[in-house]
């Protein structure tokens, strides 16, 4: 567990300040009293995580239960409005910002998304269902992503739209910008 939080610590930029590195804190605790396998001794810390975790959603507005399987470097770049599934898993070295939800397609339906390596999730992003998204993936801001997302992909727009990396010396945004600038010019042409 300390291993771990002192790794969140460092991902976090050293500031006790970030409210992911506070949800991240409780997330490690309540990961580490399974370790505890005496259920008599494990109840009086299963209490203090309920309590924790409930201040923690109260303080920071993200909801990140135990039960999610998390990597390594897991950064959560700012807080408010981040739901998370608990049958989600996270590869390692994901950023995802506030608004951000993580989780099922339809209540009462299991199934929640399995990310790579290095998936970087803009803000409002909902990525919804049993679908998998690949290594090295940029969800783009309030991009709703139904299907599955191949590695070395950027996903953007309602439903989102899956496109390749246009090179690797492209940035992020060079590609979101210049597929909006597509779209803007073909709803001009429409008009």
């Amino acid at each position: 567990m300390f291993e771990n939080i002192r790794e969140d610590w460092q991902t976090h930029g050293r500031q006790l300040s970030r409210q992911g590195l506070w949800a991240l804190a409780v997330y490690r605790f309540g990961r580490w009293r399974y370790t505890i396998r005496w259920r008599w001794l494990r109840m009086p810390f299963s209490f203090l995580y309920k309590v924790l975790k409930t201040v923690s959603e109260v303080l920071t507005g993200i909801e990140l239960p135990c039960e999610v399987t998390l990597g390594r470097r897991f950064r959560i770049d700012h807080f408010g409005g981040i739901v998370i599934s608990g049958d989600a898993v996270f590869g390692d070295d994901c950023v995802i910002r506030n608004g951000v939800t993580v989780g099922l397609k339809h209540t009462g339906s299991r199934g929640a998304p399995v990310l790579g390596n290095r998936v970087d999730i803009g803000a409002g992003a909902k990525i919804l269902g049993a679908i998998r998204i690949g290594d090295d993936v940029q969800i783009g801001a309030n991009a709703v992503v139904l299907t599955d997302v191949p590695s070395n992909s950027v996903a953007v727009g309602v439903p989102a739209r899956v496109l390749p990396r246009k090179s690797a010396s492209a940035t992020s945004e060079e590609v979101v910008y210049a597929e909006n600038e597509r779209e803007w010019s073909m709803h001009a042409e429409r008009s």
